[in-house]
């Protein structure tokens, strides 16, 4: 038992939920305070928890709450601005994926926290997903000899015409930089810093201004390879949405539970599926814990800042047609100042 951190959460849309969910009746936290423009989500949001709420980080800066952190739930495009703002306050954040749209922004924002001695995070549920975490056990004990590939997809139909992920400006791309950095923590997690990759974009069904529908191939620098199926389009039905082949058998992580085979023998299940409170309970618990330094942060910003040199090595692929290598994370000095950046929307032209 730790004492509660006190946190806010400053973004009350669909994301939130969940983490409103994580936090109810946990006793390593102690939600204060609720943020967003919008007065009738944010009251709906901060009214269970009897807690104030506000316009914009503005007004909670300089109201008379004290919080110790904050999970930022705004649009991608906002993150750098709201984290560091908190960062130089010296308030610890957790910052829903993407981190943030370009690499020159999430090197900012590290490089804020990093100077002011604040945590920085990715929110990134599938690393903490019990069956996800015993997958990778599995792995690392050699229990299906060595990896050869590895396998993950995100999809489903989903209407994004109306919603700020389909937005360039506002989100940074389509379903790549969406779904897909999930994705890619996803393949770091499993199997290590990334070497190049090879992404393509589908047949776009939507009718919007970025891809709705992409295939990402990668190669590790171990030398593993991997592909990924990212989708709002389509829905591929299946049972599994990650798939580790190993040289003596397979492990299958799946929304309903998981398994393992080794050569021709019979499947064992190991896990009971995807729990998405736990697995949002489980992140704001490492959160909390690292906060109080009981246990070490699992999502670095270095982490964060790698899925975002992988995205951009995505994008710049689609755009060429074919393998690009992925960049190296690096010491934070000589940050680029965000005056006269170009910030990279991602919006294929199509041929």
């Amino acid at each position: 038992m730790i004492s509660p951190v006190s946190i806010v959460v400053i973004g009350a849309g669909g994301i939130s939920s969940s983490y409103f969910a994580a936090m109810a009746g946990n006793p390593n936290v102690q939600l204060v305070g609720v943020v967003d423009n919008r007065p009738e989500a944010a009251m709906k949001a901060a009214n269970p928890f009897g807690v104030r709420w506000f316009m914009n980080v503005a007004e909670l800066m300089a109201s008379t709450i004290q919080f110790e952190a904050a999970i930022v739930c705004t649009p991608p495009n906002t993150h750098e601005e709201i984290a560091t703002e908190l960062a130089k306050r010296g308030v610890h954040v957790l910052c829903e994926k993407p981190i943030s749209i370009t690499s020159a922004s999430a090197r900012r924002m590290a490089a804020v926290a990093q100077k002011s001695g604040t945590i920085l995070t990715m929110g990134s549920k599938f690393r903490y997903v019990n069956d996800v975490i015993e997958a990778r056990e599995r792995v690392q004990k050699h229990l299906i000899g060595d990896v050869v590939l590895f396998e993950n997809a995100f999809t489903g139909r989903v209407d994004m015409s109306r919603r700020w992920n389909s937005m360039p400006a506002v989100s940074g791309g389509g379903v790549l930089i969406d779904n897909g950095t999930h994705s890619v923590d996803i393949l770091r997690y499993f199997l290590g810093p990334l070497a190049e990759v090879h992404a393509v974009e589908g047949k776009r069904i939507q009718n919007l201004p970025v891809e709705d529908t992409a295939r990402l191939f990668v190669r590790s620098q171990a030398g593993v390879m991997g592909s990924v199926d990212l989708s709002w389009s389509l829905n591929k039905e299946l049972d599994w949405y990650v798939n580790v082949f190993g040289s003596e058998g397979v492990i299958q992580v799946g929304w309903k539970s998981s398994r393992m085979k080794i050569g021709n023998g019979d499947w064992e299940v190991f896990g009971q599926g995807y729990d998405k409170v736990q697995a949002f309970r489980s992140q704001v618990n490492n959160f909390a814990r690292a906060i109080r330094k009981i246990e070490p942060l699992i999502i670095t910003w270095e982490d964060a800042l790698a899925s975002v040199y992988v995205i951009e090595a995505a994008y710049d692929s689609m755009r060429a047609s074919g393998w690009t290598n992925v960049k190296s994370s690096c010491p934070l000095t000589n940050t680029p100042s965000p005056i006269g950046e170009t910030a990279i929307h991602r919006e294929v032209v199509r041929a």
